[in-house]
């Protein structure tokens, strides 16, 4: 992460010294997770294990056989990765308590005759010297609420728990009628069975299967997982934006909006952002499942761009989230590069130069066919700024749209505004579509698009949405419409939907395409089956347009699973975990 480290408003220095003593601490509690897993599967490890840990031997901090302690050894491994403060004062805590326990038994004769009690100390007293040397590289910090919701997932899910596992005891109880045992003492058992090994020689009304206590241990393993995730969850989000960042980014996109076509979803309001110190350049991100996710270029003048990068870096450590920033251009992107990002081609945005297009030639024949058939069937386009559409026509324009929404779930962040017919965006482009086959002029509204500005003579899709029962090729003909109007209205250039691994399917087609991107090109041809992957490609193509790349930048590549989650989550793609859908938040918006 870079040689100086920012955290709690002050510069943490790193040294070659408390790198290698953090990495040292964080490789033992994987190390000590990898064989707690292994000993919990093979089982005469995991016995030899037990025997080396009973009377008067002990073994090295957190390394006891079974499945719970090597879970609990993972999430601290992952979480000190993460740099969490709170995980380094556990570890501080609980090793150190060890560590004065081993040096007061070690003096006992018994206890001291044994080598292996020598090696639990040394490594145990290693292990609490990493943390000490490595302790400025745990400089993450967690959420405040972290420790209440940890307390209320533990007594919470441990009621539920030992209810359920009483039902099980009690409905599995084979013991005889005279031994019979009380609910009380069925919950105790399956309470202690879940906390610790219950004795059955204590509870001689019990008899159970095996697989009953499997299902016991299996339910206490996942509780201790919701506990220990409870209590290190990263901070889930910062202050949105405000009135006023939006008034000023809105002044950023006066002056610099042409440079990216992305530009104006900065000011989708679930985001966040962060300014540099002289006001003349942010950046717009949302903290989804731990990763900082920004999207497009840093919003403003280009030189100041460097001093809003490095701060929401700077935040992005303090809290422990992974940053991350999805559909940048190749001149952002070579800005983050220089601040520790690499860079994965994503695909590429399509972009019509207006006063180039045209319909005619043999290459736009199957274009300008279709164009003419709808335009045949009496559908007439409207292209009108939102703050001209009057106040109840907009209002049916945000009804139907809402109506031929695909799904509950909203789709769009980076290339979405999230919003519809807000007072504050009226310079966005509204293109309704109605039937006047039998009305002209007042025909049933068939179809809507709406386009954010970008910069003074652009325009940037944000949203499609059609009735089904209407005729195919609508939106082609309402985007078509558009690009043949622009002059008058004075638009020079559009970008349209961003057509994600378009390269794949353009070389992968050519002759001479080598077997590799082949097979990956018949791969990602098989998931457009559920995903609009290659139709977005064919669909943008027809336009001819200019294809500009867009980048996904990271910071370690073995992040790259988690920050995919988290934009698929953001997108629309997945479901937050653990929330149900009226849970969460629904805006009307989405580009596709």
């Amino acid at each position: 992460m870079g040689e100086v480290r920012l955290a709690g408003g002050g510069a943490r220095r790193s040294t070659v010294r408390s790198r290698r003593s953090a990495a040292f601490a964080i490789w033992y509690l994987r190390a000590v997770s990898f064989i707690n897993f292994l000993s919990a599967v093979w089982v005469t490890l995991g016995q030899d294990l037990r025997r080396h840990n009973t009377q008067n031997y002990f073994t090295p901090y957190l390394l006891t056989a079974g499945f719970s302690s090597g879970v609990v050894a993972l999430f601290l491994a992952v979480t000190m990765r993460r740099r969490k403060r709170a995980a380094w004062i556990v570890n501080v805590v609980l090793s150190g308590l060890l560590l004065l326990l081993f040096a007061f038994v070690i003096s006992f004769p018994e206890i001291r005759q044994y080598p292996q009690n020598w090696i639990s100390l040394a490594l145990t007293a290693a292990f609490v010297l990493a943390l000490l040397l490595g302790r400025r590289e745990f400089y993450a910090k967690g959420d405040r609420s972290n420790p209440k919701l940890a307390a209320v997932v533990a007594v919470g899910g441990l009621l539920i728990t030992s209810l359920i596992a009483t039902l099980l005891v009690t409905v599995t109880n084979t013991a005889h009628d005279e031994h019979r045992s009380t609910f009380l003492d069925r919950w105790r058992y399956g309470a202690l069975r879940l906390i610790s090994v219950a004795d059955n020689s204590r509870f001689p009304g019990i008899t159970v299967p095996g697989w009953v206590d499997v299902v016991i241990n299996i339910l206490s393993t996942l509780l201790l997982i919701a506990v220990v995730y409870a209590a290190f969850r990263s901070r889930r989000a910062v202050d949105p934006i405000t009135p006023q960042d939006e008034d000023r980014l809105r002044v950023l996109l006066d002056r610099n909006g042409d440079r990216d076509s992305l530009g104006y979803f900065a000011l989708r309001r679930e985001k966040s952002v962060v300014w540099s110190p002289t006001g003349k350049a942010a950046v717009a991100y949302r903290v989804v499942g731990g990763v900082s996710l920004a999207s497009g270029d840093p919003i403003g003048d280009p030189e100041a761009w460097p001093g809003a990068i490095e701060p929401w870096l700077a935040e992005a450590r303090e809290h422990g989230w992974i940053p991350a920033v999805m559909g940048v251009s190749e001149e952002g992107g070579t800005v983050y590069a220089r601040h520790g990002l690499d860079a994965l081609e994503l695909g590429d945005e399509a972009i019509v130069e207006t006063a180039e297009f045209t319909l005619d030639g043999r290459a736009m024949r199957t274009v300008r066919q279709a164009y003419n058939r709808v335009k045949r069937a009496g559908y007439e386009v409207t292209v009108r700024r939102h703050a001209d559409i009057p106040d109840d026509e907009m209002a049916e324009l945000l009804r139907r749209a809402d109506d031929w929404r695909d799904g509950e779930t909203e789709r769009g962040f980076s290339m979405a505004l999230g919003r519809l017919g807000d007072p504050a965006d009226g310079q966005c482009v509204m293109l309704a579509c109605r039937d006047s086959r039998d009305a002209p002029g007042q025909g049933e509204l068939r179809a809507v698009l709406s386009f954010v500005p970008w910069g003074p003579n652009g325009l940037s899709l944000d949203l499609m949405r059609r009735d089904r029962d209407s005729e195919n090729g609508l939106m082609e003909f309402m985007v078509i419409e558009l690009l043949q109007r622009a002059p008058k209205i004075g638009i020079t250039q559009v970008s349209l939907n961003f057509a994600m691994f378009r390269s794949v399917f353009e070389r992968g087609s050519r002759l001479g395409a080598g077997p590799v991107l082949r097979l990956w090109r018949s791969l990602l041809s098989f998931f457009s089956r559920w995903w609009q992957i290659e139709s977005l490609y064919r669909a943008n193509a027809k336009y001819r347009p200019i294809w500009e790349p867009r980048f996904m930048l990271f910071e370690k590549s073995s992040d790259l699973l988690r920050i995919g989650i988290a934009a698929a989550r953001a997108e629309g793609f997945l479901e937050a975990p653990g929330l149900p859908k009226w849970m969460h938040r629904s805006h009307l918006g989405t580009r596709r």
